[in-house]
């Protein structure tokens, strides 16, 4: 079994023995210190905002998580199925102390998570995270006594609410949406995306009988692996193969991450998401942008283009973000289909990512895969190694640097090691107990290559300590 503790969260399989998968005494556990934490922080406001996505624990979880922060002295409201930037906004709106998204992003239907907000509703800071760590580990936590429990409420009104702010975003073209007709597919994964995204498509003016919902019942039982990768929407891009659609829309489990597909059934490739909704946003707004070490250069060179700077965090949104802040970027965001926009707020979200780019492709007035053809282009090759207890990631980051210390390395976050036009950056994954290996280049074969050097250069790393 597997339990996942970090600074910004808890993720695990449920089911298991306590302390080795998430189980619910881990979940009441981890759900206790972080209401403790936010008592001892903030005495402004004791309301805490939770919402979940579609997954078959869900339910569960968030029953277990409610009654913890009631038993510590909170009031929640629960906004019952629904994506992490719906929660994200309704914390500050309703001046919550804070909020936890219950969801385990793209991992697979056996795992879940509770993610962590602030008042702000964006993710807790490293330090923050690790106090309630602390908390949590000790059992640093006491429940009230009954004539303080907290209250609990429902408010299913959020994804509505959300849709109304998306709608009066400045650079969100509804008039150019509806004009252009458009046919879209959507894959939302049997999960809370099945209900958000077609809500926002008619908000935007596509007509009902213009979208065609592929796996958008909210069931939890996902029809296919929920990460938003080509190998797994082989259903979605047949569709499009058919030629009777505009464009495909695939969204992950808990709705921050956005995929999409070309007329022809061809990937935009998730690295491009955020490259083509940045494209659209720097053609009216000039200004800075922010992606993270593992993400596509092609942010770069388009906003280079556009007049602006570029820089790279560490991988996570809260770097990210940390680093937008800091250089007043106007969009950011992770190659994995995130994008954050901080018009909306501080957080990867795939619905405004939607109404952004259908506003850039209504006035681009071609089609999806011309579009795509219009940016540089890169490949990037992604890949990872499980670990297993016995491996030092820190020893195989340490030698792999040394190995290749004649080229430029950035160590802030794991190793990435440029090559001219390529590079290769190693990391060990906050969410998964793997290495994560991702690579580029301007082939796919030179992309593909250079991670497989890289990772016989680790096994043989890890050979060699045996």
């Amino acid at each position: 079994m597997t339990l996942i503790k970090s600074i910004s969260g808890i993720r695990g399989i449920v089911g298991g023995k306590t302390g080795e998968a998430l189980t619910p005494v881990d979940v009441v556990k981890f759900a206790a210190a972080y209401g403790t934490w936010l008592r001892r922080t903030n005495t402004s406001n004791n309301l805490v905002v939770i919402g979940r996505d579609a997954r078959l624990s869900g339910g569960m979880v968030s029953r277990l998580v409610a009654g913890a922060l009631q038993g510590v002295g909170l009031n929640v409201m629960d906004l019952g199925l629904s994506t992490t930037p719906t929660v994200e906004l309704a914390v500050p709106a309703e001046e919550a102390a804070g909020g936890i998204i219950l969801t385990a992003s793209h991992n697979p239907i056996q795992w879940n998570a509770l993610k962590l907000l602030n008042a702000s509703g964006e993710f807790i800071s490293g330090e923050e995270g690790s106090e309630i760590l602390r908390i949590a580990e000790e059992e640093d936590f006491d429940f009230v006594e009954v004539r303080k429990l907290g209250t609990y409420q429902q408010d299913e009104t959020y994804l509505a609410k959300h849709i109304n702010h998306i709608l009066s975003l400045s650079l969100v073209d509804r008039a150019a949406i509806e004009a252009a007709n458009f046919r879209i597919v959507v894959d939302a994964v049997n999960s809370t995306g099945g209900i958000a995204v077609p809500m926002l498509l008619e908000a935007l003016g596509v007509r009902m009988e213009n979208i065609l919902k592929v796996n958008c019942d909210p069931t939890g039982h996902f029809a296919h692996n929920p990460e938003p990768l080509p190998e797994h929407l082989r259903e979605i891009r047949n569709e499009l193969k058919n030629g009777s659609y505009n464009l495909g829309i695939v969204v992950d489990p808990d709705v921050d991450r956005l995929a999409l597909i070309c007329e022809d059934g061809t990937p935009f490739g998730e690295e491009y998401t955020l490259v083509a909704v940045a494209d659209y946003v720097l053609k009216h707004q000039p200004g800075n942008t922010v992606s993270n070490l593992s993400s596509t250069a092609a942010l770069r060179d388009v906003t280079v283009k556009a007049g602006g700077s570029y820089f790279a965090s560490a991988v996570g949104e809260v770097n990210v973000v940390n680093m937008m802040k800091e250089h007043n970027a106007i969009i950011g965001g992770e190659g994995n289909g995130g994008v954050i926009y901080p018009e909306s707020h501080y957080g990867r979200d795939a619905l405004v990512g939607i109404a952004l780019f259908l506003s850039h492709l209504a006035k681009f007035g071609k089609s999806a895969s011309v579009l795509r053809k219009s940016y540089p282009n890169y490949y990037i090759s992604k890949n990872k190694i499980e670990l297993t207890p016995d491996i030092d990631v820190d020893t195989i980051l340490d030698r792999i640097q040394t190995r290749y210390s004649k080229q430029p390395i950035n160590t802030i976050d794991g190793v990435r090691i440029e090559f001219d036009k390529e590079w290769v950056h190693l990391r060990k994954s906050n969410t998964e107990p793997i290495i994560r290996i991702y690579s580029e280049s301007e082939t796919r074969t030179t992309a593909d290559n250079l991670a497989n050097k890289i990772i016989s250069d680790i096994r043989e790393v890890i050979s060699d300590r045996k």
